[in-house]
């Protein structure tokens, strides 16, 4: 499953909804809720991101994704 993870940069910044960045994980998981876990658990061990919401993206979503360009798997 593909997770679309909304987050600011900086943890000790105040959060602006401009300056909110996505990060997609590809996540394999028994459950949506597992699978929204596994993300926030890897993106605080290897960030200082402060994680804002997680969503997972469905197969329409994730080709609407794609489609504008901004698509790219992270690799944490």
């Amino acid at each position: 499953m593909i997770y679309k993870v909304f987050y600011q940069e900086n943890k000790d910044r105040s959060p602006r909804r401009e300056q909110t960045k996505v990060l997609y994980l590809d996540i394999d998981a028994k459950s949506e809720l597992e699978g929204r876990i596994i993300a926030r658990e890897k993106v605080e061990e290897k960030t200082n991101y402060n994680i804002e919401y997680i969503e997972r993206l469905s197969d329409k979503m994730l080709d609407y994704e794609k489609e504008t360009g901004v698509f790219q798997l992270t690799e944490l």
